[in-house]
């Protein structure tokens, strides 16, 4: 934990480097620090992964994009071409408020900068959600953890 699991549109594949997107939201993660300055996430617990939809349907299918014009809020092409990206952090329990609205604005800031090239090309939705919660079952397997401790 955390995991940050990105599900997309994959109209999205041939405008955006999602992969960079990932490496990007990864170090967001790594970089935030609680109210003492200690890591709010382990680096070797920190994993970003996007998953492409190549069967979706967003919104009214475009007819709206249409009936608006080509010209419409700065989104020039693809008016029936919609796209969608929802990103969901999975998080345990034990972090203040304040420290998971942090993040939740760091990781939105550093995601709508990456998408803000595409917001002038196409129509596209982006949300962000953060949960939190006590496992039912945490079993964990993991070689990566000791590559960061001190």
């Amino acid at each position: 934990m955390p995991h940050l699991v990105i599900l997309y549109t994959a109209n999205l594949d041939r405008d955006s480097d999602m992969t960079a997107l990932c490496r990007g939201l990864a170090d967001t993660m790594i970089e935030q620090r609680d109210e003492d300055g200690k890591p709010v996430f382990p680096i070797g617990g920190t994993r970003v992964l996007a998953y492409p939809a190549p069967h979706h349907a967003v919104a009214d299918g475009g007819a709206a994009g249409r009936a608006a014009g080509t010209h419409n809020h700065g989104a020039s092409g693809d008016a029936g071409d919609y796209a969608f990206v929802y990103l969901n952090l999975r998080m345990g329990q034990g972090r203040s408020d304040t420290i998971k609205r942090r993040v939740g604005d760091a990781l939105l800031i550093r995601a709508k900068d990456h998408f803000d090239p595409i917001f002038e090309k196409r129509r596209l939705g982006l949300t962000l959600q953060i949960d939190e919660g006590a496992e039912v079952f945490d079993a964990k397997h993991s070689n990566l953890h000791p590559l960061f401790r001190k």
